[in-house]
């Protein structure tokens, strides 16, 4: 099966440190348990650092992202819970609500690599969380790390052409810096 080291782009570089905050729902604690160490291991294997919080289901998972966005200073964020199917729409308004809200989160700005599985049962869920298996807490750490070197390296980029953000600043008086 598809293991950790079977990623389709190879794990960014980094020059600078990076801290990532991992926001897990342990509502199935052995599934939360694989793919917490998926993740930590990949993170690792980056060079990168982690924190991490727990949340009581995956409709807090954005909820707790945006509250570390606007009072901590994590580079980016790796969203792990599980979701399986049971008799009721609830399942469809979980896996909905929350994809949605981390992916609103991202169109922000936010490096979110979103590992909420969403599954038809506890099988599946079980080969998805396997670090020896689908290892998707890993998948999901390796994507927020590659979109943290994105946003590094065009942070960093020297623009002399088009609106930086400086520029954009500067029409808003109450901002702008002083020359």
């Amino acid at each position: 099966m598809a293991g950790p080291s079977h990623h389709i782009l190879p794990l960014p570089e980094f020059d600078k440190p990076v801290k990532l905050l991992i926001v897990a729902s342990p509502y199935y604690k052995d599934i939360s348990d694989h793919q917490v160490a998926g993740a930590q291991a990949e993170i690792e294997k980056a060079g990168a650092t982690w924190d991490m919080v727990h949340v009581p289901g995956a409709l807090e998972i954005p909820t707790a992202i945006g509250i570390a966005e606007r009072m901590s200073n994590f580079d980016g964020y790796v969203a792990l819970g599980c979701v399986i199917r049971g008799e009721t729409t609830h399942y469809d308004t979980v896996c909905n609500d929350s994809s949605r809200a981390i992916q609103l989160l991202g169109l922000q700005g936010l490096c979110i690599g979103n590992g909420i599985l969403t599954v038809e049962n506890y099988e599946q869920a079980v080969v998805r969380a396997d670090p020896d298996q689908m290892n998707k807490g890993g998948g999901a750490a390796a994507a927020a790390l590659h979109l943290i070197a994105l946003a590094r390296k065009w942070g960093n980029a020297d623009k002399g052409v088009g609106f930086t953000r400086e520029i954009l600043l500067a029409g808003d008086a109450g901002n702008a810096k002083k020359a």
